[in-house]
């Protein structure tokens, strides 16, 4: 929970101003010119004094360091670094604190950052970002280029000689401070301007907020080219997440405030952190480096990067004990005791407060949500989708008085195949020679039993690769073992699938029939059959053993693609997405044919429920279980070029409904 440690009055409104804190300390400008240093250890510590500008401070930040700890402060006259310790001695010894002049007559400066090893400090000031000595007054690098005000830089914490800066021109840059170049420039991301940044160094991914409430994040490689990896919009996910607990909240008997009734407001995404503390209380347990808080004017954004979800939010209206309803800044630091600490000024008061919040706690609100189960609680209700059932034609073979037969006009009574619809040979004849007789039989059943014993639990994943096939610079577009994983299927790009052994030995058995590559193959549960569907939109199902598809699912059936599809519900149903609707179909698979009219099937499909997205954007995948009846899916769900969304869906009810 958010609570209020340190409650400070300023002379002035300081609602957009870069405020100062860190594990240690935290501070404010007073009376323009003056700054007051509090500790956060002890609040009933006396505070810290500091004189030196001659114009208003515009922009204060600690260092990443902790011994010693550095200031650095700016004005239109001076940019000064500060040693906490040091100036506290001599404030101690009745002197005054004196800190060293970096930088003069820079402009307003509104943003400032120290790099990890606390040697140099960027400043910026409109469209211009000065990268300056932390010991001496001394300009490292002036960069420009953005053709907007800048509102935030950061030097990457993997490689000393990178800053990303973001401007209120929609872009941000990457630098090579070693040359004063740009390595990277992104498009415009943005109607509004960008803010924060903030660097994932386990992931070496870059973090971009903007003030419209959007969260890009983008991976920088080697390369120093950034590639987006997801975009998440914090009005979304809160609507998502207010629905979520308006279900559970209806689930349980319990009437909550509809989303409809709430204000909309922006949610400008001020300052970005990790909960990087969670492995405080337990260093055996790994600490998630995917939650991140988002500050933002209303409250504190938790948000799993993982999964693009929100976890949970602290709203400041549900505190009533706050001195603030409103936040202009804010500043994210480590706290002691395993919780964070964030100095957060006043939108429209000038006022600035000291939180602090319990990440204990925050774990414990997230693990006190329920979770799903894939087996069921119930049966379905009666009109349910899943209860529906094919009904089979008996087959109508009337006996016929005297006369003739029907009979083909052969000798034979069965026509045998001229070859046209067998599949294509991939191999040459080649005569053999030297013929040895086989003993197959023992060592099958020798390779049988290896395939079927259990993978042994004390050992660990393989990680090193035995066979490498390459299919003569085809793509790989699927694949998937068998139930009992002694087969495998490969959909092409070349539009054919292959059969393999799973020992990858001998020549595959080849199936085509589709026109485009295939998207997804998919196994039955007893294996006797099989499934595959193609960019070309259709779904053949084959037959264990027949050259031929069984079920031929086509003809304009669908508007768009099939992504993927399975067997579902103990092979009950056909389980397929094709642009943003989700099909449910039941089947019967007859294999045999008339010699006459082969060219009818005797097999067929009824569709049992089409379900559409709410959002109307397209299914890229789907996952369901078949091994037993459960009613939960899981869908990922393309919503814009580079944003995926995960959820789960159920098919209990007659309607279909997202969680």
């Amino acid at each position: 929970m958010l609570t209020e440690r340190l409650n400070l009055s300023c002379g002035r409104l300081l609602s957009h101003m870069q405020l100062p804190c860190c594990q240690a300390y935290c501070g404010i400008p007073m009376h323009g010119k003056e700054m007051l240093i509090y500790s956060v250890v002890d609040i009933e510590q006396k505070s810290l004094l500091l004189t030196g500008h001659h114009g208003e401070i515009s922009a204060m930040t600690f260092g990443k360091g902790c011994r010693p700890v550095l200031l650095c402060s700016a004005s239109a006259d001076y940019i000064i670094v500060w040693d906490i310790a040091l100036c506290q001695k001599r404030t101690g010894e009745g002197k005054v604190a004196a800190g060293t002049v970096i930088g003069t007559l820079l402009g307003e400066v509104v943003h400032l950052s120290f790099c990890f090893s606390d040697e140099r400090v960027v400043a910026c000031s409109g469209a211009t970002a000065y990268v300056l000595s932390s010991k001496r007054q001394e300009v490292i690098s002036t960069l420009t280029g953005h053709v907007g005000p800048l509102t935030s830089a950061e030097f990457c914490p993997w490689d000393k000689d990178i800053l990303v800066t973001t401007s209120e021109d929609r872009t941000f840059k990457v630098w090579d401070l070693k040359t004063e170049s740009v390595f990277y420039q992104s498009f415009v991301l943005s109607a509004s301007p960008l803010l924060s940044v903030f660097f994932l160094e386990e992931n070496r991914h870059i973090i971009i907020g903007s003030t419209d409430g959007q969260v890009w994040c983008f991976s920088l490689l080697d390369d120093h080219k950034c590639h987006q990896v997801t975009k998440i919009d914090l009005q979304k996910i809160e609507k998502r997440h207010q629905m979520l607990k308006e279900t559970v909240s209806h689930q349980a008997g319990v009437t909550g405030k509809s989303v409809v009734d709430e204000v909309e407001t922006s949610k400008p995404v001020l300052k970005m952190a990790l909960c990087s503390s969670f492995n405080d209380t337990n260093k055996e347990q790994k600490k998630d480096n995917s939650w991140l808080c988002i500050g933002s004017c209303d409250g504190l954004y938790v948000v799993n990067l993982a999964t693009s979800e929100l976890l949970t939010v602290f709203y400041f209206k549900d505190y009533p004990k706050l001195s603030i309803t409103m936040a202009g800044s804010w500043s994210i630091s480590d706290g002691c005791d395993n919780s964070m600490v964030f100095l957060v000024s006043s939108l429209f008061t000038p006022v600035v407060v000291l939180l602090e919040l319990s990440l204990c706690d925050l774990r414990r609100i997230w693990a006190g949500g329920e979770g799903f189960s894939v087996f069921p609680s119930s049966p379905p209700v009666p009109e349910s989708p899943l209860n529906a059932e094919l009904k089979k034609k008996e087959p109508n073979n009337p006996k016929k008085k005297g006369g003739k037969k029907e009979q083909p006009l052969v000798f034979h009574s069965k026509v045998k195949s001229s070859g046209y619809n067998s599949s294509p040979r991939r191999v040459m004849f080649s005569p053999k020679t030297n013929v040895q007789k086989s003993q197959s039989s023992v060592k099958a059943t020798k390779n049988t039993g290896l395939l079927l014993r259990d993978y042994p639990a004390d050992s660990s994943a393989p990680t090193v690769p035995r066979i490498h096939i390459r299919i003569a610079n085809k793509p790989v577009c699927c694949l998937q073992y068998s139930g009992d994983g002694k087969q495998i299927l490969c959909g092409l790009g070349d539009n054919s699938v292959l059969l393999y052994k799973s020992s990858l030995t001998g020549n595959p058995t080849v199936y085509t029939g589709h026109d485009k590559p295939v998207s997804s193959v998919s196994w039955s549960l007893n294996r006797q059959s099989w499934l595959s569907a193609s960019e070309d939109q259709t779904l053949l199902i084959w037959t264990h053993g027949s050259p031929e598809p069984a079920i031929i699912m086509g003809n304009s059936m669908f508007s768009k693609p099939i992504k993927s599809a399975q067997f579902y519900y103990l092979d009950k149903f056909l389980l397929l997405a094709s642009g943003h609707s989700l099909y449910l179909y039941l089947y019967n698979v007859d294999a045999t044919h008339d010699d006459i009219k082969r060219y009818q099937q005797r097999s067929f499909v009824k569709m049992a429920k089409c379900i559409p997205t709410k959002s109307g954007t397209d299914i890229t995948d789907l996952s369901a279980i078949n091994d037993f009846f459960s009613c939960i899916l899981f869908l990922v769900i393309l919503e814009t070029e580079f944003l995926w969304h995960f959820g789960l869906y159920w098919i209990f009810d007659s309607e279909e409904a997202e969680r």
